[in-house]
């Protein structure tokens, strides 16, 4: 079925949800939050909300338009993510979310859709702008427009050693505990159905839980921890991840508040987010 261009720039419906602090604990413990990131685990101390947690409510929108799209959701690839936070997101009220199409644009094999999403709270305040870059394999060739390119606010210095580097190992069961917090593909669980989509080792983890990883790794080694201090972020998802895998997030301090970023598997040497940044206050 073909794409069906004329969704670009139609926005959805508001859609309303209820959060609560145990949706915020929970995605930070999706994203590998340890007893030591208490804040954001415990109700006693408010929590605070990992800034990353913005993908939460603009998934459904995304995927009502995705499935509106013609594009055949099971060759559907999660390519890239961008978030902006306009004010700290809060472990309990309602957030309203809606999305649109920016654009379908064609990669030859791929087809690619940018999608924005922006979130506010019960009072009408902006809260989150995120926008996701979206593939559909082998579905390119419908002569769109090449997608359009645009230059990262912070750039990786070439030939120099990070400024620092944060290592940790996911779970055997990290997308299993991730996918609660609302991405039921079963390409993240289920086996059988990963083998018949080419992922023959098994399910793998979600792109976005490794970017949320990145996320507090960022938080660990620049902001003391506190995640809050983020502004904005992004990265491109280069290769798969399995669960169990041991991630290393590098980054390098280009300017006051601003710093490059890269993920690896330290199992197979291989980087598997670039192209990633993040800004946030010194």
């Amino acid at each position: 079925m073909p794409f069906d261009r004329s969704l670009a720039g139609q926005w959805t419906s508001p859609l309303s949800s209820e959060v609560t602090w145990r949706d915020t604990a929970l995605y930070a413990l999706g994203v590998g939050a340890r007893k030591d990131e208490l804040d954001f685990l415990y109700e006693g101390l408010g929590p605070r909300v990992l800034p990353s947690f913005a993908v939460v409510p603009k998934f459904q929108p995304m995927l009502d338009l995705l499935a509106k799209s013609g594009g055949d959701l099971s060759l559907l690839v999660h390519n890239a993510e961008k978030v902006t936070v306009h004010s700290p997101l809060s472990a309990r009220g309602k957030l309203v979310t809606r999305a649109a199409i920016r654009g379908f644009y064609d990669m030859r094999r791929f087809a690619q859709v940018l999608v924005d999403a922006r979130t506010e709270d019960e009072r009408g305040q902006l809260v989150a702008e995120t926008t996701s870059t979206m593939l559909f394999r082998d579905q390119g060739g419908f002569g769109g427009e090449p997608p359009p390119k645009e230059t990262a606010p912070v750039e990786r210095p070439k030939d120099a050693p990070p400024t620092f580097a944060v290592e940790e190992a996911t779970a055997p069961e990290q997308a299993l505990l991730y996918r609660l917090s609302g991405d039921h593909n079963p390409l993240h669980a289920d086996p059988e159905f990963a083998r018949r989509v080419g992922f023959e080792r098994g399910p793998i983890l979600h792109g976005l839980c490794t970017f949320g990883f990145m996320v507090r790794h960022v938080a660990k080694a620049l902001c003391g921890g506190d995640a809050t201090r983020l502004r904005s972020f992004e990265g491109q998802f280069r290769r798969p991840v399995w669960p169990g895998e041991t991630l290393i997030t590098e980054g390098w301090l280009v300017r006051p508040g601003a710093v490059a970023l890269r993920v690896k598997v330290r199992e197979r040497d291989e980087a598997v987010i670039t192209g990633a940044w993040a800004e946030f206050q010194p």
